[in-house]
């Protein structure tokens, strides 16, 4: 568990490195955008991937037990909520999760809620399905978001709305919302009938003081909420490509199932069932050693940014491995726009990062960083970012 120990991913078809030049037009740039990770994954996963690779057959495979009984573990061990085996549909991802939601919960026309800026797959969910889009934007207060319930309450009111998309712990704002907050959600789904997609995908990944709690495990009517959960993030292995739903209610479950069904969306890659079932297994204290390590490099990337970043603050991240960086005042001062403002970062600071405006409303002015990766390449990056300024 060495997480300051570089390991070159150049050439191996990644994403977040090999596809640099594609997205800002240049490979050289640190590569600190795309949400996966530059460390190891846990050594049990690597181990149950190369005993799975022995057999040199790889067919059509179904889950296994023991994957349902390691989530099981998990979300009681770690979050406190006992799940059934019955609740449990094995995904392809969270993002075609999103999309299969929105097909089975809202009509072609009807509205489905975001809370913006939020991860750009919330608005395709809807948008792309031929759904209506209703955003509820965030409210930045005193450097801390929030939800602006008087809003949401109007959002849910509206007579077509059906669905509100959740991100909990929140990509790219970094909350971690409260119990209090994810109460008042629920109370509003509950006087307007609305279901909710509970995107837990970061709650494995929270910081020392904060706690995340489970929506579903809130709610008086568990029925109304859909959760989910991948060990993606949590072990740096979104390339494997599996998730799960966590729903209590069978005929919401039957919707969600017939939807993948007319996607032919199953998931049934040995390799992925191995991953998912080792991590959650064996992958706590890995997890642990992670967040800590996380940890020492956000407070060191906040403090470097007072010292030394005139004009960029910081929204400090409550969970996730994401920074949120408020560069308005930073344009305001230069005049620049966010077109200026991504130049900046990848032609002057060479630092590659997701500018705010494909985050949506409130984007605008923002740039959000991702530091999972060794502290030295996060040290280089606010480096560049200094000397440019």
């Amino acid at each position: 568990m060495d997480f300051d120990l570089p390991i070159p991913r150049d050439g191996t078809d990644s994403i977040k490195h090999d596809g640099r030049a594609d997205y800002f037009g240049t490979a050289d740039v640190l590569p600190l955008w795309v949400a996966d990770m530059d460390f190891a994954a846990p050594e049990a996963i690597t181990q149950a991937l190369l005993l799975r690779a022995a057999h040199p057959i790889y067919g059509y495979s179904r889950h296994p037990e023991a994957l349902f009984e390691a989530l099981i573990g998990w979300m009681w061990q770690r979050h406190g909520w006992r799940i059934e085996r019955d609740w449990i549909l094995i995904t392809p991802g969270v993002v075609p999760s999103l999309h299969a939601a929105v097909l089975a919960f809202a009509a072609a026309g009807e509205g489905v809620i975001v809370q913006p800026p939020v991860y750009f797959p919330f608005f395709s969910a809807a948008t792309a399905t031929g759904r209506r889009l209703i955003e509820n934007p965030l409210r930045l207060i005193e450097g801390r978001y929030q939800i602006d319930f008087a809003h949401l309450e109007r959002c849910a009111s509206e007579s077509d709305a059906r669905l509100l998309l959740l991100c909990s712990p929140h990509n790219p704002v970094g909350r971690v919302w409260t119990q209090t907050e994810l109460v008042q959600v629920l109370e509003i789904a509950e006087r307007h009938d609305l279901i909710v997609l509970s995107d837990e995908i970061h709650h494995d990944l929270i910081y020392p003081g904060q706690r995340h709690h489970v929506l579903a495990k809130l709610a008086a009517d568990p029925a109304r909420v859909v959760t989910a959960v991948a060990p993606s993030k949590t072990f740096n292995i979104p390339g494997l490509g599996m998730s799960a739903l966590i729903v209590p209610d069978p005929g919401r479950r039957a919707a969600l199932s017939h939807a993948f069904d007319l996607l032919h969306a199953g998931n049934y890659n040995p390799f992925s069932s191995a991953a998912f079932t080792a991590g959650y297994r064996e992958g706590a204290a890995w997890l642990d050693a992670l967040m800590a390590y996380l940890a020492q490099t956000r407070d060191y990337a906040i403090a470097f940014a007072r010292e030394r970043l005139p004009g960029i603050r910081v929204i400090e991240p409550e969970g996730t491995y994401l920074l949120w960086l408020d560069c308005r005042d930073l344009c305001a001062a230069r005049g620049w726009d966010d077109g200026s403002l991504k130049r900046f970062c990848v032609e002057q600071a060479k630092v590659g990062m997701n500018p705010g405006t494909v985050f949506g409303t409130g984007g605008s002015g923002f740039m959000r960083m991702n530091i999972g990766a060794p502290r030295a390449v996060i040290e280089t990056a606010l480096l560049r970012l200094a000397a440019a300024l």
